[in-house]
C-alpha cells in the first residue's frame, strides 16, 4: 500500500482540488516545502506560486495561487486560498486556457520577476511533459 496524504485546496468559491497525492510542494512565503504522509503537523503562510501535486502514479497536477495558508497534519493537507486555478484540462486548448489564467492570477499577486519567471517555467514544462 502506498503512503499518501490526502489534499484539499478551497477558495472562497469553494472547492478547487480533493484528492490523494504521494507528494505536495507548497509556496510557502519562506519557500517551497513539500509534504508526504507523516510530515509533522504545521500551519504556514503561502505566496502566489505553484502548488505541485505528485499522484501515485508519479504523475503531476499543478494549482496556482494567488495567497493563502496551509494547514498540514500527518495525513492531511488543507490549503485555503483566496484564488486559485487548476493547471490541467482535456484538450490542449483548455490547457493552454487554464494556463494564461493561472499566469495572471500569480502576475496579479507578484512583483518579483524573478520568482516569476520560475513558477511560470515549473507550469510550462509540466504542460509540456503531459
Amino acid at each position: 500500500m502506498q503512503d499518501l496524504i490526502s489534499l484539499e485546496i478551497i477558495t472562497p468559491l469553494g472547492m478547487i482540488y480533493q484528492g490523494d497525492a504521494r507528494l505536495v510542494v507548497l509556496p510557502g512565503s519562506e519557500g517551497e516545502f513539500g509534504v508526504l504522509k507523516g510530515h509533522a503537523s504545521l500551519i504556514s503562510s503561502l505566496k502566489a506560486g505553484i502548488i505541485d501535486i505528485e499522484k501515485s502514479d508519479s504523475t503531476h497536477e499543478l494549482v496556482a495561487i494567488d495567497s493563502g495558508h496551509a494547514k498540514v497534519s500527518e495525513t492531511k493537507v488543507s490549503v485555503l486560498a483566496k484564488g486559485a486555478v487548476w493547471v490541467g484540462g482535456n484538450s490542449d486548448s483548455e490547457i493552454a486556457k487554464r494556463l494564461e489564467e493561472a499566469k495572471d492570477l500569480i502576475k496579479s499577486m507578484s512583483s518579483d520577476s524573478i520568482a516569476l519567471a520560475s513558477t511560470f517555467a515549473k507550469m510550462d514544462n509540466n504542460v509540456r511533459q503531459k
